[in-house]
Order: structure tokens, then sequence, then C-alpha cells
């Protein structure tokens, strides 16, 4: 987050970041202005991108999607183009794609119902990005989406 954000901007981010629910009413008591004070501000800093969306967590066991791995991606060409977010965004079991420095070029975020639907994941992932993949299974997730230190 840029230096030049302006504290009651700064305060607003930092709430909404911990709780994207926050009611307009809530979070003009918490960060000490007038509801349409708060509203505008929050409008404007989600027109600047600061704030890029608001959504919901869910738990991938409840929703059938039990099994989170990364997957590093290292091209089998390195003269081929870098175009790998584009040739896999269609595919809807990857939740992120990260651009890393090191050996690999890309981690990716997945979940998959099983070890057969990784398997097949793995063998679509190589197939239309020309990859080869290291892959780690979590196997518990102690903290995920924590708030930024705002």
């Amino acid at each position: 987050m840029s230096s030049a954000l302006e504290p009651v901007d700064k305060a607003i981010a930092r709430e909404l970041n911990a709780d994207g629910r926050c009611s307009f009413t809530d979070l003009a008591a918490r960060v000490g202005l007038s509801v349409s004070a708060v509203h505008q501000r929050v409008r404007r800093l989600e027109e600047r991108g600061l704030i890029k969306g608001y959504t919901a967590r869910l738990d991938g066991d409840q929703i059938g999607l039990p099994l989170t791995a990364l997957i590093s991606l290292t091209p089998t060409d390195p003269a081929a183009p870098d175009d790998y977010p584009q040739r896999l965004e269609h595919i809807r079991e990857i939740e992120a794609c990260y651009s890393v420095a090191g050996d690999e070029s890309y981690v990716l975020l997945v979940r998959v119902t099983s070890p057969r639907a990784l398997e097949e994941l793995l063998r679509q992932i190589r197939e239309v990005a020309n990859v080869s993949t290291r892959t780690t299974v979590v196997l518990s997730t102690p903290f995920e989406g924590r708030p930024a230190p705002i």
C-alpha cells in the first residue's frame, strides 16, 4: 500500500480488510466520519483500484473441494513466450496464480475433489501450458486469508 494513502483512507482500508462485510454505519463509527463521507471515500478507493473487490471465503470440505495443492510450473522450453496465466485462466480449479522468483516461473493454488482429480488437473496443466510441474499437497491450513498488515 502506498505511503501516500491518507490516514483516514488507511483506517478505512484496514477495517474493510479485516471485515469486508462491515456496514457503512459501523465503518463510519470505527473511523470517526459520517456515513456519507465513508461511502464517498470507499467509492474512491474502489475506483482507484486499492479495493479490488469483496469475497466470501468458503470451506473447501463443505463445498466438495477438500484437496488443496500448490503446483509449481517450470517451462519445458525456456525460450517459449511467458503466457502461462493466459493459457491457464480458463481452468476453474486454479484459485490463484503467482509469478515467482526462483527455479519455477509460477505457483498455482488449486482446490480439487480428490487425488484422482488432482492427477487429471496436472495432466491438463502440463498439456495446455507445456510445463513441468512440482506439486505440494496441503495437509492442513492453520490460517489463511489473514488481513494485510496495513
